[in-house]
């Protein structure tokens, strides 16, 4: 009965919050379209007409509005290392000196009494990981700032199963170099996401039985 009423408080507890019920709406990668082209207006005679599209001498054909493509070069690598120790020790003892004759004489090593306690912990964590490769993406907004917000995907359809990466983040136009191309490390609240699905990514997961037992063993 108590596990019964748990339930049906936690079941009510839900249902009144309608926003735990929802989830986070998920990130999308999808390439952003560039803006429709205005309408072309009568001719002024110019050489040059900044609606048809052409690249400044000082800007080039470096991205710079929503649409455009660029390249991500995908340069990550971590090392992160742990190490914690700890020594602790406690001794303590005490004597009392009693009368040794007489009808109080009591036998001094009945009332000797010590204490020794001590603890030795360590422990020791490391992690490496490194990411080289190259993604091209989209403009998705023009900000005042100077600042452009990017994001695509590259998927690979394999024969053993589909692998995918997806980056999204925050990149100055002027970091973007002559090439069209800019490193990830000067991506602001960079979303770097490397993935697949398949018969390989299968095997190299614990299976559904285990992860219960794992998780309800207090061992």
């Amino acid at each position: 009965m108590p596990l019964l009423a748990a339930t049906v408080i936690a079941a009510t507890a839900l249902s009144a919050t309608p926003a735990l019920a929802k989830k986070a709406p998920k990130e999308t990668f999808e390439a952003t379209l560039p803006v429709a082209a205005p309408v072309t207006g009568p001719a002024t005679g110019g050489i040059f007409n900044a609606s048809m599209g052409y690249a400044p001498l000082y800007g080039g054909t470096r991205a710079r509005m929503v649409g455009d493509a660029l390249t991500i070069m995908l340069v990550e690598r971590t090392n992160a290392s742990k190490t914690v120790g700890s020594q602790s020790q406690r001794d303590g003892g005490v004597s009392l000196t009693t009368p040794s004759a007489g009808p109080l004489s009591i036998d001094p090593n009945a009332l000797k009494a010590s204490n020794n306690s001590s603890f030795k912990g360590s422990g020791n964590a490391s992690q490496t990981s490194t990411l080289n490769s190259s993604l091209s993406v989209t403009i998705a907004e023009v900000r005042p700032n100077g600042t452009a917000l990017v994001r695509g995907q590259k998927r690979m359809l394999l024969s053993q199963g589909d692998e995918w990466v997806q980056v999204s983040g925050i990149v100055r136009l002027i970091d973007i170099d002559e090439n069209n191309t800019i490193d990830s490390t000067k991506v602001a609240d960079a979303n770097i996401q490397y993935s697949g699905k398949g018969a390989l990514q299968r095997a190299s997961k614990q299976g559904w039985l285990g992860r219960f037992f794992n998780m309800i063993s207090p061992f």
